[in-house]
């Protein structure tokens, strides 16, 4: 295999060579050191880099260059080689700058200028940095290649699947040169796509989500059959339940059915979290929390869909839908929410064929020079609407509401309408949408005048509303009206004002729990509960403070 790379970038040349030249004397023999000597020669040497399958182990890049800073250059460079560690070189304290690659880039470590003598002052930082990235679980076990038809919505579902779980991958049309020639070496039949070939050269032929799963070295199958605690859904919520539960010693396994991060996940970038002034990706904070997660123990399932949980006497059985299950003592209920589906004609037969439900990340780059539109009032909606603005030619939100200021934060609000690119229209909803192999027109309503309009788009982007993924609870704890899980305080109760019907400890039910002892929900599944990320991953770390309780007086 090819030496992963060690690239440094400095536009004093003096310095550049002095670094290389440091860098090469201590690592050469097990690394390519590559240097450059401006920000877009550094970009341009990782995307020749990314070509040749290569990996990139170690970033350091000179914050005061022209035309591109340091930080600058490293936030695009997450874009080719997001699992490389970055360092920061500066000439004197800068925190400003500090602050900004640490929350922007995710900045690992931060190197003054000069750093003689390096066995001291270099040497250390990089051997550490070089040893979280050869142990880190983040790290891709496998390169897959995915063949498909550009406006297919199942290749769409696989490149999702892949990169919202940090799988590296290529995708190639099949009706280009390249994907062709993939086809015809698979030996695979142009009419059964979309096809996967794994790093070791099997092709899975229309593959399900577990399948590609597995080929790419995620953990599908629980390694136990009885674990302390089960966390059934992989957002914020259930990230924070799974932190603090492998923390505190409890056997944890996380089970998600696609992803972890949920829809927080797919945010391109949270500017209210504690802690991240300048805001954070909802890929990078999820990465990092799943990092955390499998640090204190926590097992991560993915791509396994839970269908029924029973209780049975002290323990809390959790089905798959292959029939499989796995017994808990506690379980965690974080499904988080989808998107509703938007109810008219036409619709329906373009999802995934450039109309999709969420931020769709993967579409981002292919939505350059076009018009965009996205239809929803709220903070997931204005935060892909400024995301897109950076490729599209413009972004149209469609509002069905008079303003933005009853759903959307404030300081969002504000950026949208600084942004030349973006266009609110309020009062406007989608009533039809048209096209052949992939969207092509939309007709929009305005809810006013009733007056109809037909404009030509082939990007649609849905953020409306919110169900609760419950149905396979129906009959087993109480949900409200809407499905959303009953805890706690409003559980209903008997006429005494006691605990709930069929309750059976002899106390009330504590704060996130269910109507089922020992079964606790967290999140935005929870009825009633606040529709953000820190206050998910509060309930998350709380609930694992009630599992204890549970545990204890059980």
């Amino acid at each position: 295999m090819a030496r992963p790379v060690i690239l440094t970038v400095d536009d004093d040349p003096a310095v550049s060579r002095a670094v290389a030249r440091d860098l090469r004397r201590e690592y050469g023999e097990h690394h390519r050191i590559v240097r450059a000597e401006s920000g877009p020669a550094a970009l341009d040497a990782l995307r020749e880099i990314a070509l040749r399958g290569e990996q990139v182990a170690v970033i350091l890049a000179d914050q005061r260059m022209p035309r591109m800073s340091g930080v600058e250059f490293l936030e695009q460079a997450m874009d080719l080689f997001p699992r490389a560690r970055r360092v920061l070189l500066t000439a004197y304290a800068d925190t400003e700058a500090a602050i900004t690659a640490i929350n922007v880039v995710d900045l690992d470590h931060y190197l003054l200028k000069p750093w003689d003598p390096p066995e001291e002052k270099l040497y250390p930082v990089v051997d550490s940095l070089l040893t979280a990235w050869r142990e880190s679980s983040d790290r891709p076990a496998a390169t897959i290649r995915i063949v498909g038809n550009r406006w297919s919505s199942r290749s769409y579902e696989l490149r999702d699947l892949a990169a919202r779980n940090q799988v590296s991958y290529d995708f190639f049309r099949a009706e280009e040169p390249e994907g062709a020639r993939l086809l015809e070496a698979a030996g695979a039949d142009p009419d059964l796509l979309p096809i996967v070939i794994t790093e070791d050269g099997r092709t899975l032929v229309q593959p399900t989500d577990a399948q590609v799963a597995e080929a790419a070295g995620l953990a599908t199958t629980a390694s136990e059959e009885v674990y302390d605690l089960v966390v059934v859904g992989g957002g914020p919520g259930g990230l924070g339940a799974s932190v603090y539960g492998g923390s505190e010693g409890l056997r944890t396994v996380l089970v998600e059915s696609r992803a972890t991060g949920g829809q927080a996940g797919t945010s391109s970038r949270i500017e209210n979290y504690l802690g991240f002034p300048d805001g954070v990706s909802g890929d990078q904070l999820t990465m990092r929390a799943r990092l955390q997660a499998e640090k204190f123990g926590t097992e991560v399932l993915t791509t396994r869909t839970v269908t029924a949980l029973e209780p049975k006497g002290r323990a809390r059985v959790v089905r798959f839908d292959d029939g499989s299950e796995i017994t808990a003592h506690a379980v965690v209920l974080a499904t988080g929410v989808a998107y509703r589906m938007l109810d008219c004609p036409g619709l329906e037969d373009h999802t995934g064929q450039g109309v999709f439900y969420g931020a769709a990340a993967t579409e981002a780059a292919s939505c350059a020079a076009q018009d965009v539109y996205v239809v929803g009032g709220a903070n997931s909606a204005g935060q892909a609407a400024m995301n897109f603005s950076r490729h599209a030619a413009k972004v149209v939100m469609l509002v069905r509401g008079p303003s933005l200021q009853a759903s959307m934060s404030h300081y969002l609000i504000e950026q949208i309408e600084a942004n030349p690119r973006i266009e609110v229209r309020t009062c406007t909803e989608v009533c039809a949408a048209a096209g052949t192999d992939h969207l092509e027109k939309l007709t929009l309503r305005d809810r006013n005048t009733g007056a109809e309009e037909t404009v030509e788009a082939s990007w649609l982007f849905v953020f409306i509303g919110a169900a609760p993924r419950t149905d396979w609870l129906d009959g087993v704890v109480a949900r409200d009206a809407r499905g959303f899980v009953l805890t706690g305080p409003d559980l209903p109760r008997e006429e005494n004002g006691r605990a709930p019907a069929g309750w059976e400890p002899d106390r009330d039910p504590f704060h996130l729990e269910t109507s089922v002892p020992g079964v606790f929900a967290v999140g935005d599944v929870r009825a009633d509960s606040v529709k953000r990320v820190a206050s998910a991953v509060g309930e998350g770390a709380m609930a694992v403070s009630l599992v204890h309780r549970w545990l204890e007086n059980r």
